[in-house]
Formats: structure tokens, C-alpha cells, sequence
């Protein structure tokens, strides 16, 4: 551990930072590969973002440790992660009443996309401070409150997300890695969030 923040020491702030982003980008493939499950996404990105606080913290860490992670973190959070396709589904039947013209159909899909972008930045800062003895109900209460309470962090969130979407829009492959970008912004979010 002493050896690994003397040779943090000795890199430049720029090979440090290179580091930083080259991590994020591999976290973001361990993030889709653990996402494969359809329901474990959550997890994923818990065991990401841990995986980057540690990283960050010249702690070490790699493969081995994001499994166990993700393990840990799947034990309850694919009921998460079922939970959110269930709100999609649900954005997605709004959007096609609106679509269909139904009387208070565009306010009601426009409640339920604005809903939907919360649940997920929430879902996203919950992730970000996930640790193996947090409980997800516990973790998403709180980014829930966080959400409403630091607008500008949310906003950055989404605005990571929104990157991750025209990424996978432009260049699909390029939508992977830049996964463990937005979980790096949202652990930044919440470093952020903490330090306020």
C-alpha cells in the first residue's frame, strides 16, 4: 500500500490523470460485461464505482475485487434493478398514451420521463456510495433526498448519461467503456455531495 502512493507521488499529474481515465474506461467494460444479467446492472455499477473510490485512494484493487463486489452488491440489487425495468416499462406506456392522443397524455408522459430520469440519477448516487454492509433501501432513500437536494450534481449525472447516450448513438462500441465514466462522474457527485 506505502509503495503504491510513493509511485502516486512520483507520476506526473498528467500520466496520473491519463491513469484515471484509462481506469474509468475498463471499469465501464467490467460494468456492461457484470450488466449482462439485464437485472444486475445496479450492482455493476456499485461494484464500478467502488472499484474507482479505491482506485482513486491508491488502494489497488482490480478484477478480482469488482467481482466481489458485484457478487455482494447482486445479492439484493438485482431487486433493483428489476424495479427500474418496471418504471421503464411504465415511462413507456405513458409515452405511448401521450403519443396516442389521450386526453392528458403529454403531461402525464412528461411527468413520467422526468421520473424516470431521476430514478436513474438516483439509482446512479446510490450505486456510487454502495458499501457491502449498505442496505439498497437505506442507499436509494438517501440518493433520493441527494437528488432533489444537489440539483447540480444531478444535473452533471445526467449530463453523463446524456454523453453515454450519443455515444452509443454515434459509435455504439464507444458506449461500454464510457460506462465507467458516468460512474466515476456520479462517485464524484457524491465525494462532492460529502465534502459540502
Amino acid at each position: 500500500m506505502a509503495e503504491a502512493r510513493v509511485k502516486a507521488r512520483r507520476e506526473s499529474p498528467f500520466a496520473e490523470r491519463f491513469a484515471v481515465f484509462a481506469e474509468c474506461l475498463l471499469t465501464g467494460v467490467w460494468i456492461a460485461v457484470a450488466s449482462l444479467g439485464v437485472v444486475t446492472y445496479p450492482a455493476a455499477f456499485a461494484a464500478g464505482a467502488r472499484h474507482l473510490r479505491r482506485r482513486a485512494a491508491h488502494r489497488g484493487g482490480g478484477w478480482r475485487e469488482f467481482a466481489a463486489d458485484f457478487l455482494a452488491a447482486a445479492r439484493r440489487g438485482w431487486l433493483v434493478g428489476a424495479a427500474g425495468w418496471a418504471a421503464l416499462v411504465a415511462v413507456w406506456v405513458d409515452v405511448q398514451a401521450a403519443r396516442a392522443g389521450i386526453p392528458g397524455g403529454p403531461l402525464v408522459g412528461a411527468v413520467g420521463l422526468t421520473a424516470l430520469i431521476g430514478a436513474c440519477v438516483a439509482g446512479l448516487r446510490a450505486a456510487a456510495s454502495w458499501t457491502p454492509d449498505a442496505r439498497w433501501r437505506a442507499l436509494l432513500a438517501g440518493a433520493g433526498r441527494r437528488t432533489v437536494r444537489d440539483p447540480a450534481g444531478s444535473f452533471l449525472i445526467v449530463g453523463g448519461l446524456f454523453v453515454v447516450a450519443c455515444s452509443g448513438w454515434f459509435v455504439p462500441p464507444l458506449a461500454v467503456p464510457v460506462l465507467g465514466a458516468v460512474a466515476a462522474a456520479a462517485v464524484a457527485v457524491e465525494e462532492r455531495y460529502r465534502h459540502r
